[in-house]
C-alpha cells in the first residue's frame, strides 16, 4: 500500500513532457495557418486602393490597418478580408486619409530640379505625375514631396498633367493648383515659351480656370558686333519675322557697313513694338564706330565702342536715341580710338580712294542734302584727313547724265560743298578744301543702265 502511494504521488511528472509536445504541435500547426491567412488576406486586397496596409494574424483572427481614400473603399477592404475562407474575425483598424481643404498641388522648377509638393489623391496618380515631370524636364532631378489627401476636384490628374507639360517650357517658376484655380509664375526658357504656355492653358479641363499667369518672357535680344580686324559685322539674336529680318540685313549690308555682314539672326515672337525702327537707327550709330558692340534687350539699347575722333564721339552720344520710339532707353558708352600716325599726301590719297571705293556718300534725290546714313563713310574720310593735316584736298562732285547739263554741274558743286561743310563742322579747317562740280562730264561708267548711273553719281577726294 505504501509503495502504491509513492508511485501515485509521482505520476504527474509524466505530464510535463506531454504538455511540451502538445504545445509544440499546436504552435507548429498554427504558424502555417496564420501565414496562409495573411497571404490570402493580402491577395484579397489586391484590387482595393489603400496606403500603408498592414495585416497581422493571430490564430484565425486578422487585424487590418490601412489608410483608405474613401469610405466605400474602406468598407470594401474590410469586407474583402472578412470573406477570406478561414478568417474568424477582422479587427478593423482602417482609417480615412485626411481631407485637404483647400486641395493644393505644386510643381516648382529651379536651376537644378523640379519639386512636386502639396497633395495627390492616390498613390498611383502620385507616381504617374512624377513620371510625367521626369519626361518633361529632360533629365533634370525630380523631387517628389507630395503627400496623399482626399478632396481633389474632378479631372485633377488631367489638369496637373497638362500643367506639367508646361514646366519644361520654364527656366524657373512655379505652378499651383488650388482646388480648381491655377496660378503660374516664373521665366520662360525660350522666346515664344510664354505664348506657348498661354496657348496650352486654353485646353485646361472643364471646371478649371486661370487665377493668375505671371510667366515672363526672357529678354528679347538683338546683338551686332563690328570687328575691324576681321572686317566683319556679326548679327545675332532675334527678329520678329522674315520681312523685318530682310529689312535689317539689307540695311546693314547696303546702307551702313562696308564690312562683310555675317547674319546669324533667327525669327521669334516677343519683339517689343517698333523693334525694326530702333534697331536700324542703332545700326547706323554702330557703323560710325571703329570697333563696337550693339545690344538691344527688350526696349533698352546699349552701344559701346570707339569713335574715330572726338567730335564723332560727341555726335554719336548726343544723337543716339533721337530716332528711337518713345519709352525706349539707350546707353551710349563711346570712347575715342587712339589717333593713327600722320601720313604723307600720297598715302593720304590712297586712303581716300580706298574708302570711296568701298562706300558712297549719298544725297537726297536732285538735292545737295547728305543722307544721314552716309555718316560712317564721312567719319572715316575725316579721320584720314586728320592724318594728313598739311595737305589740301579738292572735293569733286559728279552726277549721271540725266537732266540738263547746267543743273547737273551746279548740283554736283553744291553736293561737294555740302561735304566740305560736314568736314568743317567736324573741326577741319575750311581753307584746306575746295569744292568742284563736274556734273556728268567725267563718267566712270555708261549712263544707259541704273548701275552705271549709280557709279557716276559720286564724290571724289583729290589731294593737291
Amino acid at each position: 500500500m505504501q509503495k502504491l502511494f509513492r508511485w501515485a504521488s509521482k505520476w504527474w511528472l509524466g505530464l510535463i513532457p506531454l504538455a511540451v509536445m502538445w504545445g509544440f504541435a499546436a504552435w507548429n500547426n498554427t504558424l502555417p495557418v496564420e501565414a496562409d491567412l495573411s497571404a490570402r488576406s493580402s491577395a484579397a486586397l489586391k484590387d482595393t486602393v489603400l496606403d500603408k496596409t498592414r495585416i497581422t494574424v493571430d490564430g484565425r483572427d486578422v487585424s487590418l490597418a490601412a489608410d483608405a481614400f474613401s469610405e466605400e473603399g474602406r468598407r470594401d477592404a474590410v469586407m474583402a478580408v472578412e470573406t477570406v475562407p478561414g478568417v474568424r474575425l477582422v479587427d478593423d483598424r482602417t482609417r480615412l486619409v485626411p481631407e485637404a481643404k483647400p486641395f493644393v498641388w505644386n510643381a516648382e522648377r529651379d536651376v537644378v530640379r523640379v519639386t512636386l509638393s502639396g497633395s495627390a489623391p492616390l498613390p498611383s496618380m502620385k507616381g504617374r505625375l512624377t513620371e510625367v515631370a521626369r519626361k518633361e524636364v529632360g533629365g533634370a532631378e525630380v523631387a517628389d514631396q507630395m503627400g496623399l489627401a482626399r478632396g481633389a476636384p474632378p479631372r485633377f490628374e488631367a489638369a496637373a498633367t497638362l500643367l506639367l507639360d508646361q514646366i519644361g517650357k520654364l527656366k524657373d517658376g512655379k505652378i499651383t493648383i488650388t482646388d480648381t484655380k491655377v496660378n503660374l509664375s516664373g521665366m520662360a526658357r525660350d522666346l515664344g515659351g510664354r505664348e506657348a504656355i498661354a496657348a496650352a492653358l486654353k485646353n485646361l479641363p472643364e471646371g478649371f480656370s486661370i487665377a493668375a499667369n505671371d510667366v515672363k518672357a526672357p529678354p528679347y535680344i538683338f546683338q551686332a558686333y563690328k570687328d575691324p580686324v576681321a572686317a566683319t559685322v556679326t548679327l545675332t539674336g532675334y527678329v520678329p519675322d522674315n520681312t523685318i529680318h530682310a529689312a535689317i540685313a539689307t540695311s546693314a549690308a547696303r546702307k551702313f557697313f562696308t564690312e562683310k555682314v555675317v547674319d546669324n539672326l533667327k525669327a521669334s515672337v516677343g519683339a517689343p513694338g517698333s523693334f525694326n525702327t530702333a534697331v536700324i537707327a542703332a545700326l547706323g550709330a554702330l557703323s560710325r564706330l571703329s570697333t563696337g558692340t550693339l545690344v538691344v534687350s527688350d526696349r533698352e539699347v546699349k552701344l559701346s565702342g570707339d569713335a574715330l575722333y572726338e567730335a564723332a564721339a560727341n555726335d554719336i552720344r548726343a544723337g543716339l536715341g533721337k530716332d528711337f520710339p518713345k519709352n525706349w532707353q539707350y546707353k551710349p558708352e563711346i570712347t575715342v580710338k587712339p589717333a593713327a600716325g600722320p601720313v604723307d599726301g600720297t598715302v593720304c590719297q590712297q586712303l581716300f580712294t580706298d574708302l570711296l571705293a568701298k562706300g558712297k556718300i549719298r544725297f537726297a534725290a536732285k538735292r545737295a542734302d547728305i543722307d544721314p546714313d552716309s555718316a560712317a563713310i564721312l567719319d572715316h574720310l575725316i579721320e584720314t584727313a586728320l592724318r594728313c593735316p598739311t595737305t589740301n584736298v579738292e572735293v569733286a562732285g559728279h552726277t549721271d547724265a540725266d537732266g540738263e547739263g547746267g543743273f547737273n554741274r551746279a548740283l554736283s558743286e553744291k553736293r561737294a560743298q555740302a561735304v566740305i561743310d560736314y568736314l568743317v563742322k567736324a573741326g577741319l579747317p575750311a581753307s584746306r578744301f575746295t569744292a568742284v562740280g563736274h556734273g556728268s562730264t567725267q563718267p566712270v561708267a555708261g549712263n544707259d543702265t541704273d548701275d552705271g548711273k549709280a557709279q557716276n553719281r559720286r564724290i571724289e577726294f583729290l589731294v593737291r
